[in-house]
């Protein structure tokens, strides 16, 4: 009986580590087989998530919709070029685009005025933020990276429009004393840890923006962007435009941020007031009255500029 017993054992026992061995490989196998199933499967599904997305984007109701936000910030810039030159006039107003806003919010159908441009600049926000994901693949890695860099930073822009448009449309916002706000935030952010580099890096990356925009209205470079239309005394028209416009907001943004390096590094957070305060202190310069009716003036042909792009911008992917 021990020897039966033995005998059975022994041919088992004697197998075992090979057995197990096998079985535990067979078990390794297929459970990596199914974890590369599943990752396969996950990256089908986000890939098919992806298409979908690129696809909403390249729809025609929102290239249209985008189109319009080109229109609505052109209007904002016609505002605030108004109300410079209303400033340089010895007038009263915010002229930057809190103050724009709350300008076009008090003209005849304001509160629609007001979602309907808010509606425009969030699709061209979410737009440019379809190109800086799926668009320029095609190009090398450095060009690829410097146009992609260029929408994501777009996109930021007309979020923050909309935003703005937003808040003023639920009855929120408020133009108030935007000098003292850029002010009270560029002083908040200065005894912030690592607050005061922060500040002169983004006063040097609007100063810099400010050259880059002088320069492409220099060099005409914006007409890439544009279909132009075929008529020469309209394609000159735009071109006036163009180059009128894109150099006043260069001037524009190069001393809103100048002003905001010079006084993070003098220490002086109440010299940091904005866009209306940079427009203020150009016309507190010699000559600056005419200085600023002129920028005023170029803010305004940005603007047309811009209603006119809405219709001529290359939009396709």
């Amino acid at each position: 009986m021990l020897c039966g017993l033995f005998h059975i054992v022994v041919p088992i026992t004697g197998r075992g580590h090979r057995g197990v061995t096998r079985w535990r490989c067979a078990g390794h196998a297929i459970f990596a087989h199914q974890r590369r199933h599943k990752g396969t499967a996950i990256k089908r599904e986000l890939r098919q998530a992806a298409d979908a997305a690129e696809n909403v984007t390249n729809s025609r109701t929102l290239e249209l919709l985008a189109r319009a936000g080109f229109a609505a910030s052109g209007i904002l810039h016609l505002l605030v070029g108004a109300i410079a030159i209303r400033l340089a006039m010895g007038g009263s107003g915010n002229a930057d685009i809190s103050g724009a806003v709350a300008e076009l919010a008090t003209q005849p159908a304001g509160p629609f005025l007001l979602w309907a441009s808010f509606a425009a600049c969030a699709a061209l926000a979410l737009w440019q933020a379809s190109d800086a994901i799926f668009d320029y693949s095609h190009l090398p890695t450095k060009e690829k990276a410097k146009n992609k860099g260029k929408a994501a930073a777009q996109a930021f822009v007309y979020a923050g429009l909309a935003l703005t448009l937003l808040a003023f449309a639920r009855g929120t916002g408020s133009s108030g004393d935007n000098q003292q706000k850029a002010s009270d935030l560029t002083a908040s952010l200065m005894k912030a840890p690592g607050g005061v580099a922060l500040l002169v890096l983004l006063g040097a990356a609007i100063a810099v923006t400010g050259v880059a925009y002088g320069i492409r209205g220099i060099r005409k470079s914006f007409e890439k962007q544009l279909r132009m239309p075929a008529s020469q005394m309209t394609r000159k028209a735009v071109t006036v435009l163009g180059v009128t416009g894109y150099v006043a907001k260069g001037i524009v943004l190069l001393l809103t941020g100048l002003l905001i390096a010079i006084a993070t590094l003098q220490a002086h957070p109440e010299e940091s007031t904005g866009l209306d305060g940079a427009l203020r202190a150009l016309r507190d310069q010699p000559f600056g009255v005419y200085v600023l009716a002129a920028v005023g003036a170029g803010l305004i042909c940005y603007g047309v500029y811009m209603v006119v792009r809405a219709r001529l911008a290359k939009m396709t992917k």
